[in-house]
C-alpha cells in the first residue's frame, strides 16, 4: 500500500470513496434517502471545490497494490481557539477498515501539518459512529466540544476530538 498526497486526477476515485464510505458507515444513522441521493458527481464537485479553497486544504490517499484509491483523508489549516489544524475527513472502504490504512492516513495528515508549522489539530466525528468515536480515543484524541448537524433532515451530535500535540500521532 502506498500513501500519498492527492492530485487533481484522483480526485474522481476519492469521490467513489467518499460516497461508498458514507453509505457503510452512516446507514441507519442519517435517513436511508440521503444515502441515495449521494452521487459520485456531487461529491467529485464537492471535493474539487474543497480543493481549491484558501485556507490550504490538501488530501492524502490509500492506494492498494492494484492502483486503486482505497481511503483518503483531509485536512485544512482553520482559526479556532484551540487548534489551528482540522483533519476534514477520513473514509475507507468498508473491506479496508480495521488494517492500519486509517491509522497511516492520519499520521500523513499530522506530518504534513507539522511541515506547515501547524501543531495542534481536531477531528469532528457523528456521536453515533462508535466505531469512529474509538478510532479517535485509540489515536489519542481527546473530546472537547459538541454540535448539532443536520442530514437529510435528521439532527445528528458531533463532537469533537482533539490533539494539542500532534507529534503523538506522526509515525513511520
Amino acid at each position: 500500500m502506498e500513501i500519498r498526497k492527492a492530485s487533481k486526477e484522483d480526485l474522481k476515485q476519492v469521490s467513489r470513496v467518499y460516497v461508498d464510505s458514507w453509505r457503510t458507515t452512516y446507514r441507519g444513522l442519517v435517513p436511508d434517502d440521503y444515502l441515495k441521493e449521494l452521487s459520485y458527481e456531487e461529491a467529485e464537485k464537492r471535493w474539487i471545490d474543497f480543493s481549491d479553497n484558501e485556507n490550504e486544504p490538501f488530501i492524502y490517499v490509500a492506494i492498494n497494490d492494484e492502483g486503486k484509491i482505497i481511503g483518503f483523508a483531509s485536512g485544512k489549516s482553520i482559526d479556532e481557539k484551540n487548534f489551528d489544524g482540522e483533519l476534514y475527513s477520513l473514509y475507507l472502504l468498508q473491506e479496508c477498515r480495521g488494517l492500519g490504512v486509517g491509522r497511516q492516513l492520519v499520521s500523513a495528515i499530522a506530518k504534513h501539518f507539522k511541515e506547515k508549522g501547524i501543531y495542534s489539530m481536531m477531528v469532528w466525528v457523528m456521536k453515533q459512529n462508535k466505531s469512529g468515536l474509538g478510532f479517535y480515543e485509540r489515536m489519542g484524541g481527546i473530546e472537547y466540544i459538541h454540535r448539532i448537524s443536520t442530514f437529510g433532515g435528521t439532527k445528528v451530535e458531533d463532537v469533537a476530538y482533539g490533539w494539542k500535540d500532534i507529534s503523538v500521532i506522526c509515525f513511520e
